[in-house]
C-alpha cells in the first residue's frame, strides 16, 4: 500500500505547471517533456520521440508542440489539434508494427510527464479483451473528463478503444 500511494504522488501531474522561465526546469523530471517540445519547430505541432527510459526501448511518445499541461490535457485542445495529434500517433504505430501497434494514454495521477504526450508501442499479446468500444476513426476518440486515460488499437477498419484506468501504457511492449 505504502509503494503504491508513493508511485502515485511522484506520478501525479494534476497541479503541474513548468515554467519555461525558470532556470530549475532543466532539473525538474516532469518538465522535460515541456523542454523537448521547446526545440521542435514552432511549425510542427507534433512530433514523435524515441522514449529516452531504458526500461521502455520499444516505445515511442507523441507530443504536441504547445504546452497542454495539466489535467484533462484533451478538453484543453481544438477538434483539428486533437486529431492530427491521434493520427501522427498511428502514423507512428503503423510505421513501426505494422498492424500490432496500440496507442495509450495514462490518466492523470499515472503520468509522470506535465507535457501532454501519448505512448505508442506493439500491443502485447493477452491484453485485447471484448471491454470498450469501437469507433470509427481518430475524429471519434473520447475526451475523457475524468482524469483517467484510454487506450486504442486497430480492429479491422475500426479503432477498439479501452478507457477508465489510470496505467495504460502497460499494455503495451516495453
Amino acid at each position: 500500500m505504502y509503494v503504491l500511494a508513493a508511485f502515485a504522488v511522484r506520478a501525479d501531474v494534476r497541479d503541474c505547471v513548468c515554467n519555461l522561465d525558470s532556470p530549475s526546469i532543466t532539473e525538474t523530471r516532469g518538465c522535460s517533456l515541456c523542454l523537448e517540445a521547446e526545440k521542435q519547430s514552432s511549425g510542427a505541432p507534433v512530433f514523435a520521440l524515441h522514449d529516452n527510459d531504458p526500461a521502455k526501448p520499444n516505445r515511442w511518445l507523441i507530443l504536441t508542440r504547445a504546452h497542454v499541461d495539466g489535467p484533462n490535457p484533451l478538453t484543453k485542445m481544438s477538434a483539428g489539434d486533437r486529431l492530427a495529434f491521434w493520427d501522427a500517433a498511428i502514423a507512428k504505430g503503423k510505421e513501426v508494427w505494422g498492424g500490432d501497434w496500440a496507442v495509450a494514454m495514462n490518466g492523470d495521477i499515472a503520468r509522470r510527464q506535465c507535457h501532454f504526450h501519448a505512448h505508442v508501442g506493439k500491443l502485447l499479446d493477452g491484453k485485447e479483451s471484448d471491454a470498450g468500444f469501437f469507433v470509427d476513426g481518430a475524429a471519434d476518440l473520447p475526451v475523457l473528463t475524468d482524469g483517467t486515460g484510454f487506450w486504442f488499437h486497430p480492429s479491422g477498419a475500426r479503432l477498439h478503444v479501452h478507457e477508465g484506468e489510470q496505467n495504460n501504457e502497460a499494455v503495451l511492449l516495453k
